[in-house]
């Protein structure tokens, strides 16, 4: 049976679509920037460091703006396919998708373990100084499935921002360069854990101008039928 024009999205509501996923990007751009400007920075490779950091009031939260971030991604890019199908490009854009989404799944469970885990650990030991603090903190962060997951996760959001740039680049719907800032902070997201507090605090405005700057340019776009 042949479906009638109605059951087509409109122009409109594929605009709508498009939109939620801008602000998707744009909401997380927020999350990033919060995530480390709020995380407290000590030695963590001291005891009284990592006490000091893990159990600090902002520890969960700041942690828990960084997941969100990371689940809203995905939807940003969802509608970054949406806006780019027709064209050369909306593959590349399906598979920065789902690549993406795979990499957020894989990140999820390790900054879980950090945001309620190590503080839990950390609420422990300072009640009870006889717990060894960073011999736990180690276990939880260097378990072998744990970091491979996280490494892998970071690489699949790496590799999936930099197709999101290319459809963007090729898709001629978005200026080139929007999706150019996007792609290089989550390339940089590895290599940024291993740099002091001032450059991971760089980190997240980057992620978070790239993401605004996508956002608005997701937003100005009107799709195709």
């Amino acid at each position: 049976m042949l479906a009638s024009p109605d059951s087509h999205p409109t122009k409109e509501a594929a605009i709508n679509r498009i939109r939620v996923g801008a602000a998707a990007f744009a909401a997380a751009a927020v999350m990033f920037v919060l995530y480390p400007a709020l995380r407290p920075w000590r030695d963590e490779s001291t005891a009284a460091g990592a006490l000091a950091a893990m159990s600090a009031g902002t520890w969960v939260p700041a942690h828990t703006f960084a997941m969100i971030g990371f689940i809203l991604l995905p939807l940003g890019l969802l509608a970054l396919a949406r806006a780019v199908a027709g064209t050369r490009s909306g593959r590349i854009a399906g598979t920065a998708f789902v690549i993406s989404a795979v990499g957020a799944g894989l990140v999820l469970p390790y900054y879980g373990a950090e945001a309620f885990g190590l503080h839990a650990i950390a609420v422990q030991a300072a009640a009870n100084p006889q717990l060894d603090l960073l011999a736990m903190a180690d276990q939880v962060r260097f378990d072998p499935v744990a970091i491979s997951t996280f490494g892998v996760g970071l690489l699949a959001l790496g590799a999936g921002a930099a197709l999101a740039a290319g459809a963007v680049w090729r898709s001629g719907r978005l200026p080139k360069l929007s999706g150019v800032p996007f792609a290089l902070g989550f390339l940089l997201f590895l290599p940024q854990f291993f740099a002091p507090a001032a450059v991971r605090i760089g980190h997240g405005v980057l992620v978070g101008a790239g993401l605004l700057w996508l956002a608005t340019a997701l937003w100005r776009t009107t799709p195709t039928r």
